[in-house]
């Protein structure tokens, strides 16, 4: 780890090789916490590198719980968080959406970081299973076509490096790849990153991690999701291939909202207002969810445009489909409780 250190000191980048060795050192019982915080310290200092990323994130996955089977086609919708909007859970919501146009999602998430309410936080007050394992994602994601993989519990390997992060008290590296180290083998992946300057070198990290197809939005007023406050940046991965582009809401003929009229609240505001969009309630929340589902849908390849994408949203949540993925999810958690 010295080695390591001093090099992130002077600025130099490290290799792959080198890279995975840190990143396994993370979790040896022969490091100590202050080697730790240094090495995440001198990483943030430095700046981390795509590749840094990418072999760090690769390290991570292999220590989670093992999802086994292999979907043909599976994504995931997720924001990197510290935007400081304190927007509602729009990616959340969004996965229903999503999920109810027919594509199967493995929805990877936490508790609050930066936000007042987290993924897992909402859907806990929903009534939904935070401790589902391996196989009852994997039977989830068959039978439901969504599933809430808890990152705590499909990480519990890495408890110690999330009690240091807590006491340090400022963004690291685990700040941005929380949505990469989902355990799922992702075909496609809709990614909201706060930071206009992370657009590029996330795609390369997607790439890396093997997505067929991804989507990294940058949305105005640099939330992690896309805005309906104006122009979003934004860069398509397709088979390789990287495409930049911007996205107005009135492209997609949807109405421009200022960020602060989608501001949420704690668990129990943000579950209502989750449950009022899948509802049909109509307004900005709603807004913003067909925008980001919408863009989700074309990231996975559904839907050709964006603006078809954002059509079939429209569908998924007046059929009711979108609600009874979030109401088979829930009741999949009382029979298994044996709560009918």
């Amino acid at each position: 780890m010295k080695l390591f250190l001093e090099k992130l000191t002077d600025r130099t980048t490290l290799s792959e090789e080198e890279m995975t060795l840190a990143a396994e050192s993370l979790f040896s019982e022969e490091i100590s916490d202050s080697e730790i915080a240094a090495f995440l310290i001198a990483l943030k200092s430095k700046g981390e590198s795509s590749d840094e990323i990418a072999n760090l994130v690769q390290v991570l996955r292999k220590k989670a719980l093992r999802i086994t089977r292999r979907f043909d086609d599976v994504m995931d919708n997720c924001g990197t968080g510290g935007d400081g909007s304190q927007s509602f859970n729009i990616s959340t919501t969004s996965a229903f959406v999503i999920a109810g146009a027919g594509i199967t999602i493995a929805k990877h998430g936490n508790r609050s970081v930066s936000s007042k309410t987290g993924s897992a936080d909402v859907l806990e007050k929903l009534g939904v299973d935070l401790q589902a394992g391996p196989s009852e994602v994997e039977e989830l994601l068959i039978e439901n076509g969504i599933a809430f993989l808890f990152a705590p519990h499909i990480h519990p390997k890495m408890a110690r490096i999330m009690k240091i992060r807590r006491e340090l008290k400022i963004a690291t590296v685990f700040n941005l790849i929380g949505p990469l180290t989902n355990p799922v083998e992702l075909t496609s992946q809709l990614l909201g990153v706060y930071r206009q300057d992370m657009l590029e070198p996330f795609s390369k990290v997607l790439h890396s991690l093997g997505r067929k197809r991804a989507v990294i939005v940058n949305g105005a007023g640099n939330m992690d999701e896309a805005s309906l406050q104006g122009t979003n940046n934004l860069i398509l991965l397709d088979n390789g291939n990287t495409k930049r582009f911007t996205l107005h809401p009135e492209e997609v003929n949807l109405p421009v909202y200022d960020n602060q009229a989608i501001r949420g609240g704690d668990a129990a505001e943000n579950s209502q207002i989750l449950l009022n969009v899948l509802k049909g309630k109509k307004g900005a929340y709603r807004d913003t969810v067909l925008l980001n589902a919408g863009v989700g849908i074309f990231t996975n390849g559904k839907a050709e445009t964006i603006q078809e994408g954002v059509a079939l949203a429209k569908e998924s949540i007046d059929s009711g489909k979108a609600l009874n993925k979030l109401e088979t999810l829930i009741s999949y958690n009382r029979t298994k409780s044996g709560v009918i």
